[in-house]
């Protein structure tokens, strides 16, 4: 009944979907999260209204209803109809973090894996030929073959602002990686990747300026978090069968677009490619 297909997110500047600036004192603009690893997500919504906008935008309101369904109208009831194409929500799967001496190194653990392999499992081939589906998740402290060693035994031994974490052994992960470039990369476990998540996330403070004179207004002041540059997320789609092919990019299958809030600032700015669609 569905055609299953996937997408990858690459941000190129900070992404920040969450909460909206307030006029409150002290506010804090959190992101939305995964509430089991406490991981930055973008939920269906967001990606489903950029891309109707698009489509708006280049084809026209009547199709924008057909693939993504008529909107709500006030005062008809039933006014709304199904859309042809579903979106899940974008998980994380390669989260960069500073690591002097590598300096980068993109975290994720077995359960953000697992999601990438329900996801992308049918489709990724590894290099003996079999699917992903079928690939054994890797262990936690299992480093990519791209990380420089740095102890004297030859294991990488990566320092985060909480410590020193040992890569016990490194192997090619380069299938866990669906931008088809293998990164310097760590798998940690379920219950520690939301602290190492918590220290990469971007954060700024912003204020607004009072016109007249060189002083905060009143309750201007507040902080915005965002993921950070060069993070990947994955996220399914279905897509109900039709006559005709959804191209949401016409005849490419990626493309720049900009998800969240706070455009005006340079966040949002990501690279979308669409799989098997």
């Amino acid at each position: 009944m569905y055609k299953k297909a996937y997408g990858i997110i690459e941000t190129l500047a900070p992404v920040h979907v969450g909460a909206t600036a307030g006029e409150e004192s002290g506010n804090l603009n959190l992101i939305f999260r995964d509430q089991f690893t406490q991981t930055g997500i973008i939920p269906g919504s967001s990606i489903r209204g950029r891309l109707r906008s698009e489509i708006r935008r280049t084809l026209g309101e009547t199709e924008a209803n057909k693939w993504y369904g008529q909107e709500a109208e006030s005062g008809k009831p039933d006014s709304t109809t199904e859309s042809v194409v579903k979106f899940e929500y974008a998980s994380l799967l390669w989260l960069p973090v500073f690591c002097p001496g590598q300096p980068i190194v993109w975290v994720t653990c077995p359960r953000l894996l697992k999601r990438y392999q329900r996801i992308a499992g049918d489709h990724v081939k590894l290099k003996d030929g079999t699917s992903l589906k079928k690939a054994k998740i890797p262990a936690n402290y299992t480093g990519s073959q791209t990380l420089k060693a740095l102890d004297i035994n030859g294991k990488p031994k990566l320092f985060f602002n909480f410590g020193f974490l040992t890569v016990d052994k490194t192997q090619d992960l380069s299938a866990w990686f669906p931008l088809e470039e293998e990164l310097p990369a760590v798998v940690v476990g379920d219950d520690e990747i939301a602290m190492i998540h918590d220290m990469a996330l971007y954060r700024q403070s912003r204020v607004a300026l009072d016109k007249e004179e060189k002083k905060a207004k009143k309750g201007a002041f507040f902080n915005t978090e965002a993921l950070p540059e060069g993070t990947i997320l994955v996220f399914p789609v279905a897509i109900k069968d039709n006559q005709e092919t959804w191209q949401p990019f016409g005849a490419s299958t990626g493309a720049d677009i900009y998800l969240g809030g706070l455009e005006s600032i340079g966040f949002g700015h990501c690279y979308l490619t669409l799989k098997e669609v």
